[in-house]
């Protein structure tokens, strides 16, 4: 699941690891993007220091199979962690699938945590650009879920994307125990304490495509994010 910042991914993850026959994984390029680009984030040394920073050994471990005995492998990726050095063969080993949410409260959202930022950050472009890789591969659009959509209709999107993905709906899927997990990242401690007291997927909080007001020096960002929005969301699922 190719997802970016500021989005219900790690909801969407313990949804998966809810499921009986399911294990996870979390964001395991983060190392190698942190040590790549010097990035300074929450938990920047422990998160390097920690995980695999070879961007080649870690895609090579994400594509050998499934861990352990489960029958369903899922990978929590964030695409602004695809750095222009990586190659991208491997993902086609891959059901690669793809979470989107309106551009305005990505923006909004993220400019509180870090004011100077490029789109890239977001991987907005890189979405896009996994996107139509995979569309091409596959010779039609791959599954897409709109975070909005899922919180106003979780079962409902669920049931849609599981049909889509030919495996099984869980009633699992739709409420988890709160808490920490031991697949939960490293950083889990700076940014998962809303998800650690949730029990399920929060009614959104805003109607989707309700405004949102950002500053003056985001609205060029923002309005070429909204393009590659626009283009994504046109194959989002409903329930």
């Amino acid at each position: 699941m190719w997802s970016g910042p500021r989005n219900i991914s790690t909801a969407l993850m313990r949804s998966f690891e809810n499921r009986p026959d399911c294990r996870v994984v979390d964001e395991p390029l983060y190392g190698c993007y942190l040590d790549e680009t010097g990035l300074d984030h929450p938990g920047r040394e422990d998160i390097v220091t920690a995980m695999d920073c070879d961007w080649r050994s870690v895609v090579q471990s994400l594509c050998e199979g499934s861990p352990g005995d489960c029958e369903l492998y899922y990978q929590k990726h964030m695409t602004q962690h695809l750095l222009p050095g990586m190659g991208l063969d491997w993902v086609d080993a891959l059901e690669n699938c793809f979470l989107i949410r309106e551009p305005r409260r990505i923006i909004a959202s993220y400019a509180r945590v870090r004011p100077d930022f490029v789109l890239e950050e977001l991987g907005i472009p890189q979405q896009l650009a996994l996107f139509e890789r995979e569309a091409d591969r596959l010779g039609e659009a791959p599954p897409v879920l709109d975070s909005a959509k899922t919180l106003a209709n979780p079962e409902g999107v669920l049931r849609a994307f599981c049909s889509s993905m030919q495996i099984q709906f869980y009633p699992e899927m739709l409420a988890w125990p709160t808490g920490r997990r031991d697949s939960d990242g490293i950083w889990a401690p700076h940014w998962y304490g809303a998800v650690e007291q949730s029990t399920g997927f929060s009614a959104p909080t805003a109607v989707s495509g309700e405004q949102v007001d950002i500053p003056e020096q985001y609205l060029a960002l923002c309005e070429e994010a909204e393009a590659v929005y626009a283009r994504l969301s046109a194959h989002a699922l409903v329930g």
